[in-house]
């Protein structure tokens, strides 16, 4: 997609403006889920329980579209993009449905516009709460609070930081309170009736699979963290399952195992759809999957600071569910001059480098 308005999509990339509202989203995104029938989600109503968090859904509504969109790490920009660019699709298809969304987690992080982010989630979600799934990642179900500050197991972990010299900010506070609640209450997984997966990272590994297969409990915690932390290997067979890492890899070998034994459990499982690793041209079919197909896909413009390859100002993707099939990748060509205006590329460690980064913050 490049014909978007990129001026209007620039405009709604406003700090000021969304931190405006600040009071007014965190206390309708409280009462949301202070509701006693809980928020009332996209795809809630197909929890086996309230605490369902590996939902099985049983039907699809193919009169909208359902959109995914990976991960953000604070893109306010990449954000405003991927929202224009849903309501170019539909104002160019007559009489289509409003769109529906699932996010693939990690919000924030990685310097950027992690508060604006979070709260122009917050805003879809309390506007339309059944239009929005909002899946945990890593780096969201990492971030926690113990009644007095916040923090994170994971690196970088800025947003934990900001919290935490935000504490006498009482409504910054209130709305990492309500993150932490909201991603508690978060799936890890979609199981889609024509069989695709959705996780942020990946699906419960190799030594997980006998005590699944005994016991078909998939909110076990290790198959929930399996869920959101494992990555793919591009083209390995097989990967052993380390538990010293949350972030163990697996193979094409491994999915097709996992595949047959949600099969045998009622959930058949064919081809996924995932965030979680920064692929450089922001999304990735491999080939080596052939047989089960993988396609991760992330909305990041910019070169993160923690990756050290490639240009600076990257082309951000969502894509489209494909009934039968992997989601059909859109790429969000935005100005580079626009992404370089958002996101300077300043010199690590440079007094301007950290007067912008406390600015975006």
């Amino acid at each position: 997609m490049e014909d978007l308005d990129w001026q209007g999509v620039r405009n709604a990339v406003n700090p000021s403006s969304i931190r405006a509202n600040l009071r007014s989203i965190v206390e309708r995104m409280e009462a949301l889920l202070d509701r006693a029938d809980g928020p009332g989600m996209l795809f809630d109503n197909n929890r086996a329980v309230p605490a369902d968090k590996a939902i099985q859904i049983s039907a699809m509504d193919t009169t909208s579209p359902l959109w995914i969109v990976g991960d953000l790490h604070g893109d306010l920009l990449a954000l405003e993009a991927a929202l224009a660019a849903m309501r170019s699709h539909r104002a160019s298809q007559t009489g289509e449905a409003k769109p529906r969304i699932v996010f693939l987690g990690d919000l924030f992080d990685d310097e950027g516009f992690g508060l604006e982010v979070l709260l122009r989630v917050f805003e879809l979600i309390v506007d339309a709460p059944d239009r929005v799934c909002l899946i945990a990642g890593n780096h969201d179900e990492a971030l926690s609070y113990d009644g007095v500050r916040f923090a994170s197991s994971v690196t970088p972990s800025d947003f934990a930081d900001f919290l935490n010299a935000n504490l006498a900010h009482e409504w910054i506070e209130r709305a990492g309170k309500v993150a932490v609640r909201l991603f508690d209450h978060a799936p890890r997984a979609l199981f889609f009736p024509d069989g695709l997966l959705v996780a942020h990272g990946g699906f419960p590994l190799v030594d997980l699979h006998a005590r699944l297969a005994e016991a078909g409990e998939w909110n076990d915690p290790m198959c929930l963290s399996d869920f959101v932390w494992t990555r793919a290997h591009p083209k390995a067979r097989k990967k052993l399952p380390n538990r010293f890492s949350r972030g163990s890899q697996f193979g094409y070998e491994d999915f097709a195992a996992f595949c047959s034994l949600s099969a045998g459990l009622g959930r058949p499982v064919t081809h996924m759809v995932r965030g979680h690793d920064h692929v450089e041209e922001r999304y990735a079919a491999y080939p080596a999957y052939g047989a089960h197909p993988v396609l991760t896909t992330v909305a990041l413009s910019r070169r993160l600071s923690r990756e050290s390859f490639g240009s600076y100002e990257r082309v951000p993707t969502m894509a489209q569910f494909v009934e039968g099939t992997l989601p059909q990748v859109y790429r969000l060509h935005i100005p580079a001059d626009m992404i370089r205006e958002v996101y300077p590329e300043l010199a690590p460690g440079s007094p301007e480098s950290e007067t912008i980064q406390e600015s975006h913050r």
